[in-house]
Order: structure tokens, then sequence, then C-alpha cells
């Protein structure tokens, strides 16, 4: 069961009976993905540097997990990722699997997209976008984007703001009537459903690491964040830490 809208302060409190330096110290980023390439407040320079400033254990990644061996497979035989699922995020391309040639983390794939998911979502999109009966589902759609666009604009690529319950109550916001309207017609692919594969997904990989007082570094599209956010704050094993400091750390190199 997924429950949303936990109220719990970033840093979860410490049980008593429980070692803190035991607890798992978990930092989400939030990626802009192909944006990364053209933004020069989140260049990939500046992620990279701020994976090295967290020093990760493990990172999980939106990245399925039938496709993580092919992936690492090629870029391990010539250096280029060619997968084509994960050939799409420049973060892990040019980024992450790079960088796991000369830094000791495991990258672990949690994603729970699957490309029948995202053909079904899309044909129900298309199919309601066209439809006269749901014009007006898709036009409260449309005006929820555009409304969310607009309160985002000029601040879409700055890291600071990216990592802000701001940011994260703008998205929620903006993505609820996606998330309410058309939950009924995306099958498996719809906005609650996917958040709660990969959460599954991400869930599990914590269980497997419990009390080992490991860092994770969690990345995934931004608009994720605030979703998964909500379900960690009810986790009393880890301690959600802001991603702040390490991006002036890396800035300040």
């Amino acid at each position: 069961m997924f429950m949303i809208g936990a109220t719990m302060g970033l840093n979860a409190a410490v049980a008593d009976d429980q070692d803190p330096n035991t607890k798992t110290k978990v930092i989400v980023l939030g990626m802009i993905h192909s944006d990364h390439l053209t933004s020069d407040r989140y260049a990939l320079p500046l992620l990279r540097k701020t994976i090295e400033e967290i020093a990760p254990d493990y990172v999980l990644t939106e990245i399925p997990p039938d496709r993580l061996a092919n992936a690492m497979a090629g870029f391990t035989a010539n250096g280029v990722v060619s997968e084509a699922r994960v050939m799409r995020f420049p973060e892990y391309k040019d980024v992450l699997f790079p960088m796991s040639r000369e830094f000791d983390f495991k990258i672990i794939p949690t994603a729970g997209w699957t490309t029948q998911m995202a053909r079904t979502r899309q044909l129900a999109l298309d199919r309601i976008a066209n439809d006269p009966a749901r014009a007006e589902d898709w036009q409260a759609y449309e005006d929820a984007n555009a409304v969310m666009e607009e309160k985002l604009k000029g601040r879409e690529d700055d890291p600071f703001f990216i990592h802000s319950d701001e940011y994260d109550a703008i998205t929620k916001e903006g993505l609820t009537p996606y998330a309410t309207l058309f939950a009924h017609d995306l099958g498996r692919g719809d906005w609650e459903s996917i958040n709660a594969a990969h959460y599954t997904l991400i869930e599990a990989a914590l269980n497997n690491h419990q009390y080992e007082g490991a860092t994770v570094l969690i990345t995934y599209g931004a608009g994720h964040k605030y979703w998964f956010l909500e379900q960690l704050r009810l986790r009393d094993d880890i301690v959600l830490v802001d991603p702040a400091p390490y991006f002036k750390a890396a800035m300040a190199q």
C-alpha cells in the first residue's frame, strides 16, 4: 500500500533503540535528462562533481532491470552506452557509466517502466486528445501543464530550486490532473501506477541494504521526486539528506 502526503520533515527522526550510524543516508537527485546538455546551471560537469561529493555506495537509477546488463556490456566493451533506453539519459550515458570506471559504487536499476506500458499510455493519450467527449478532461490537463510551466519558467534548470519544497509542490499540483483524470485510461502506465512500480524497486533496494550505514543516491526525472519523497519519509531506517550542500561543494571546486 502506498501512502501519499506524509508530513515528516526532510530528516526522519532516529529511533531511540537504533544506532543512527547504521541508518541509510539517502539523497534524491532530480534529473532534467536532455536539458542537462544545454543548461548552464545544471550541466553534466556539475552533476558529475555533485555525485563525487555525495560519494554514494549505491545509485538507484531510472533504468529498467532488464536493460542494465546490455547497457553495461556495451559500455565495458567499447566505452559507449548504446542500449536504446539508457542512451536517452545523458546523466547515465555521459556521467554515471563513465564514473563507474573510477569510483566504487554499484548501479542498481529500479525503473518499473516497460515498452508495453509506454505504448499503451501513448495510445490512450492520443485517443483521449481526439475524443470530443473527453474535451473537458483534456483541457484541464493542458491548463494544469500550462500553469505548472509558467510557475517553473526561468527556474526549471536551477538545481537548488529543483530540490526545494516549492518545486515539489508545483509539480505535484501540476501533475495531479494527469494522475486523476486519466488513471483508468492509461493502464499500468498511469502516473500513480508507474511511480508505484518505480518505488517498489527502490524500496526493495533499500531493504536489501538496510542498516549498512550506506549512502544511497536516487536519480530520476525531477517530476517523480515529490512522489518518492512522500514515501521515503515514512521510513524510519533512513535519513534523507538535502542535496544543496553537495551542489555548493561541487560549485566551489
